[in-house]
């Protein structure tokens, strides 16, 4: 390991350490554009020159590689006169629009030319005008503004995934463009924007909104999907205003998804505020006072015995709202819960038969993926990015397997087969692929939930099982199964056990069954929108949902009492991974809409029911006393404890049909989401992420939009 010298000060570092990290682990700053710790180096931008003794010229310090015996200045008069330079060089082009540009405040351009820069330029020449670019309704281009450090060229072809922005031209011709003028088509551009050093790349909703010092920044979690990334919502007063990416290594890095950066203009949009009560069914729902459609509430479930009762958790439930719900529940007396909204009937007895086992940082261990029945790219976008990740840095030497349907995941899938019957060929070794798994120390199998949602669910539980034991894909130190949800608050509800409480008791699909039958009377929505409520829920049934948009549950509910969406309340999600994660509250419910939970212990009170918490300590302490591990916030779960991978599948006929994901439009899988004028825009120019089924209802759309 080399040691060197920096600045007097003696240290000794990994082989291949550039000069630059050594010196910011020993706490010296070093300017830098073209640089960033996620992306390859190209050393463009040459503002974090240093003097090496010895050399005949500053060096980029970024590029320079540290070497035994080196003696490194980061400070001295000539390092001083040379980032001076570059700097003037820089702003040679660079328009004065600093007062208007949203930028301003957070800008390193602007930063560095007060810290390192000269007072007054030497150029009398006419500065360069560059045209803007449209690359999509996200992101707006001021490209005179560029001074082409080429992170979002780089971040696009690396992290990413879309080679679509390059380098044109050569000399002071050059610019950053696309090659043919086209949105840029990833899931993740919206990170552009945060690496960009300069004004060039913007967000476009966020466009002339609000300076950064006038916003009131919350930490919380996304819940746009089920991997928890951690996120920084901006708001001023109680409107929010945007939402950055907050550091996390084991989760997101320090990356996030589109729609987790830009559905928030849905919390605002098509809310329920107030109460609304139906007399009676077919009649008008009206608006009533909180008081009224609660004790309405009550007197029905008064007449309706326990086991005619059923209650339903939605996907965006937060875990203190699932648990009160419960709990009232429980107190009734009825066994019919559930919280898996796509259907899906697989054993949840053991926290292993239901969790991303190998967890998301673990996947860069992996040296062989099997991916059964799902869309990484569209149900979790960043773990998709990590299995890029693992695949770049194997240098392409990790072979990934897709049984489903055909998909562009930004890294090279063979694609096995369609149908299950294609887990039975790498069970016998008889496809190609059967070679990798075997080979592998540290294979993974990652499956969609929504493959447990069909009717041969058993017969594949099965084969999965046969295929783990098979290829020692759970072994002491390594537990690659993997089950990948889409829903951020499914995890949590299956840790506290909303699930049928029986072994006779209804789950989701003979719930809503039952509401045609007569068998189910009276169902309780938690924030359920995830199918076609007023056609699949009987008008015989007494429906109460709760939650915060006029979605498609709420146009089938007798009663509607509004709730607070995840912005307004303080919550706790449990991600993929079985980690438990806070979300902060960041702006007040609108109206009269209230924090879930205290709805329901309202509620309960009108049923003479007494939960024991008054306080969001207390329904905390609750949580904590009978599910400690919840309670222990970002702290993954200790995978030698939570059971043993088993769904108890059995032998059966497989039905043949297409392992299909159940994403089919990646921009409008949630109601604030599909309230979103933000994804509405993106649901119109980006085509590759809708399905194909859909395309004479989007094409409509996309006219209109045009």
């Amino acid at each position: 390991m080399p040691k060197l010298t920096i600045n007097g000060t003696e240290i000794e570092v990994a082989p291949g350490t550039s000069i630059l990290q050594a010196a910011e682990s020993l706490g010296y700053e070093i300017p830098r554009f073209c640089y960033h710790d996620r992306l390859s180096v190209p050393g463009n931008c040459r503002m974090c020159l240093v003097e090496v003794e010895g050399a005949p010229k500053p060096v980029a310090s970024c590029a320079m590689a540290a070497g035994e015996g080196m003696i490194v200045h980061t400070d001295t008069d000539r390092v001083r006169r040379a980032r001076q330079n570059v700097m003037e060089f820089l702003l040679i082009n660079h328009p004065l629009d600093c007062p208007i540009c949203d930028q301003g405040g957070e800008c390193d351009l602007q930063d560095q030319a007060v810290a390192y820069g000269y007072d007054r330029s030497r150029y009398r020449e006419s500065k360069r005008a560059v045209p803007n670019k449209n690359i999509g309704p996200l992101i707006k281009t001021i490209m005179t503004r560029c001074i082409q450090c080429t992170r979002c060229v780089r971040f696009g072809e690396e992290i990413a995934g879309v080679t679509e922005l390059g380098l044109l031209h050569r000399g002071e011709d050059v610019e950053i463009g696309t090659f043919v003028e086209k949105a840029v088509s990833t899931e993740l551009s919206g990170n552009m924007i945060d690496i960009c050093p300069v004004g060039a790349l913007t967000s476009a909703p966020y466009a002339y909104k609000a300076r950064p010092w006038e916003l009131r920044k919350t930490q919380s979690i996304d819940i746009s999907d089920a991997a928890g990334s951690n996120i920084r919502i901006d708001s001023r007063g109680n409107e929010v205003l945007r939402i950055l990416p907050r550091l996390h290594e084991g989760i997101n890095e320090e990356w996030i998804s589109d729609k987790a950066r830009f559905c928030y203009d849905g919390v605002s949009r098509g809310r329920l505020d107030t109460p609304w009560l139906r007399d009676e069914p077919g009649a008008k729902l009206r608006p009533v006072s909180w008081e009224e459609a609660l004790t309405f509430v009550a007197g029905r479930l008064r007449k309706i015995r326990a086991k005619d009762m059923a209650a339903l958790a939605g996907d965006l439930a937060d875990l203190e709202s699932v648990v009160a719900l419960k709990d009232l529940m429980t107190q009734l007396g009825t066994p019919h819960l559930d919280c898996r909204m796509d259907g899906a009937r697989f054993d949840p007895s053991s926290r292993a038969n239901y969790l991303f086992n190998t967890t998301i940082a673990g996947l860069e261990r992996a040296d062989c993926i099997l991916l059964v029945g799902t869309n990484p790219r569209w149900e979790s976008t960043m773990i998709n990015a990590r299995i890029r990740k693992a695949w770049r840095q194997k240098k392409g030497a990790l072979p990934v397997g897709l049984i489903g349907e055909e998909a562009d995941l930004t890294y090279p899938v063979e694609h096995i087969g369609e149908t299950a019957a294609a887990l039975k060929e790498i069970i016998g070794g008889k496809h190609p692929f059967a070679k990798k798994m075997k080979a592998a120390q540290n294979p993974v199998l990652i499956v969609g939930s929504a493959v447990f949602a069909r009717e041969d669910h058993g017969a594949i539980a099965h084969l999965l099982g046969e295929l783990a034991r098979k290829y020692d894909i759970i072994r002491d130190g390594w537990n690659g199964m993997n089950m990948l949800h889409g829903a951020a608050g499914r995890t949590g509800a299956l840790d506290v056990g909303f699930v049928p409480q029986a072994p006779d008791a209804r789950g989701m699909a003979e719930i809503i069954e039952g509401t045609r039958s007569g068998a189910v009377k009276a169902l309780y929505l938690l924030g359920t929108d995830e199918f076609n409520a007023r056609a699949d829920i009987g008008w015989q049934c007494f429906v109460v949902y709760q939650g915060h948009h006029g979605d498609h549950a709420a146009m089938r509910a007798d009663v509607i009492l509004p709730g607070a969406a995840w912005t307004e309340q303080d919550g706790t999600y449990v991600n993929v991974e079985g980690r438990p994660q806070f979300a902060r509250q960041a702006v007040s419910p609108p109206g009269e809409a209230k924090e879930n939970w205290k709805i329901i212990r309202a509620l309960a009170e009108r049923l003479n029911i007494r939960l024991p918490y008054d306080t969001s300590a207390h329904i905390s302490a609750r949580i904590a006393a009978d599910w400690p591990h919840l309670a222990k916030w970002d702290v993954l779960p200790d995978h030698t404890e939570i059971g043993a991978w088993d769904l108890k599948g059995e032998k059966g006929d497989l039905s043949g049909g297409v392992l299909a994901s159940p994403v089919r439009n990646y921009y409008m899988t949630n109601p604030l989401c599909r309230a979103s004028e933000i994804m509405a825009r993106c649901h119109a120019a980006f085509p590759k992420g809708r399905d194909a089924d859909s395309g004479s209802e989007d094409k409509t759309e996309q006219e209109a939009a045009e």
